[in-house]
């Protein structure tokens, strides 16, 4: 008997490409809506999803989000942190420029196979082929650069939104040696928007618009007006899944330029991940009611569910893929990727030790977890807790 799936694919096939990748995108939203089962957590999210799933807000230029949080002045300017006061100190030893300490001139042929961007089993070839027909070595390597250029573009996006949110951060934290070190990170978050877009536009000559489920997050963040949401959503989730993937990719790629990139700014976030582990800890472990510290471990659970299911490379679909096969296969064809198995990998490897770190992963929340399978990253080490070799490492 024919899977009911199955045959819904079947009658979205026959309609016309540009109104059949409308209606999968928007079932698709629907489905992610849906995957949200908190409906506090629900009410939370879904201003910014409608704005960024169903208003693709982000395929439309500039975008202005209200930003509605209070600024904190201290005049008696206190040294109130020692551990952020010297991870000031490190941020201004370690400060580089984009423009002049990668080695630019380097020669990037994104099809060269042997110089490839990422390995050549980031992809399923065989469940891919199975829609394409047999495909060509050099197309193969067409899409390993289309697929590193999606990643890049997102990565360039991700930085756009730590860039304005660290802003926010900075004028937003009531420590005066966080406003300090949070200063460095507006800095190094435009060095990084710099550095990908250079790369793309000058190396790879390709970059994808932002992802609808990215753009929501961001949106949500960006308009929370609670100073330790926006630590909690950009330090530890989006840093946190940054890491992951920015480890990924250095420890998949030959070509040496974007290696060098990577490992600088590997470095650059580890420091950002270790600011909101310390600026959290102590108000989630000692501060928060009971009511507003169960709010974030939910907040926080289903957010990491959303970055761990909806980063499918959809932009990549309507680009290379829609003629051929239904965004549902797409979606199981991602979900099976080697290379994106892996990246999910190493994105919990971070996210859930650094969710413990800072409170968040107590005994109430810990079977949530459990049940979607991220228990057996419980016991590792928080970013903090690492050297930068081993995030280099993967």
């Amino acid at each position: 008997m024919q899977h009911t799936g199955s045959r819904l694919d079947d009658v979205v096939l026959k309609l016309p490409l540009p109104v059949r990748r409308r209606v999968e995108a928007w079932a698709d939203h629907v489905e992610t809506l849906l995957s949200v089962h908190n409906p506090q957590v629900m009410a939370r999210l879904g201003p910014a999803a409608f704005r960024g799933l169903f208003l693709r807000r982000g395929r439309r230029g500039p975008v202005a989000m209200p930003a509605h949080h209070s600024a904190w002045f201290d005049f008696d300017y206190p040294k109130d942190d020692p551990q952020l006061a010297a991870l000031y100190e490190k941020a201004k030893r370690l400060q580089w420029n984009g423009s002049t300490d990668l080695p630019w001139q380097t020669s990037v042929d994104p099809l060269d196979p042997e110089v490839p961007l990422i390995e050549a089993g980031f992809l399923p070839w065989d469940l891919i082929e199975q829609h394409t027909g047999p495909l060509e070595a050099r197309t193969r390597m067409g899409l390993r650069h289309k697929v590193t250029a999606w990643m890049l573009s997102q990565f360039l996006h991700g930085e756009q939104g730590a860039l304005m949110a660290s802003a926010q951060v900075t004028e937003a934290t009531p420590s005066m040696d966080g406003k300090f070190y949070g200063a460095t990170q507006v800095m190094d978050e435009a060095r990084h928007v710099e550095v990908f877009q250079r790369y793309l536009e000058t190396k790879l000559e390709h970059r994808y618009t932002i992802n609808d489920n990215l753009y929501t997050i961001i949106d949500g963040l960006m308009t929370d007006g609670r100073w330790d949401m926006k630590f909690l959503g950009m330090q530890i989730l989006v840093e946190g899944l940054a890491l992951g993937a920015f480890g990924t990719l250095h420890k998949m790629t030959a070509e040496p330029l974007l290696k060098e990139l990577l490992r600088r700014v590997i470095h650059d976030e580890a420091r950002h991940v270790r600011y909101g582990i310390l600026s959290l800890q102590r108000l989630y472990t000692h501060e928060l009611s009971e009511a507003e510290r169960r709010e974030r471990e939910d907040w926080a659970f289903e957010v990491v569910l959303l970055m761990r299911d909806r980063f499918l490379a959809h932009e990549l679909y309507d680009e290379a893929f829609a003629h051929c096969m239904s965004r549902r296969t797409w979606n199981q064809i991602m979900n099976q990727a080697p290379g994106m198995q892996t990246f999910r990998q190493v994105m919990f490897q971070r996210l859930v030790p650094n969710l413990k770190a800072i409170g968040l992963l107590t005994p109430r929340v810990e079977a949530h977890y459990a049940r979607v399978g991220l228990d057996r990253y419980f016991g590792l080490r928080s970013t903090d807790q690492l050297e930068d070799d081993a995030l280099l490492a993967g």
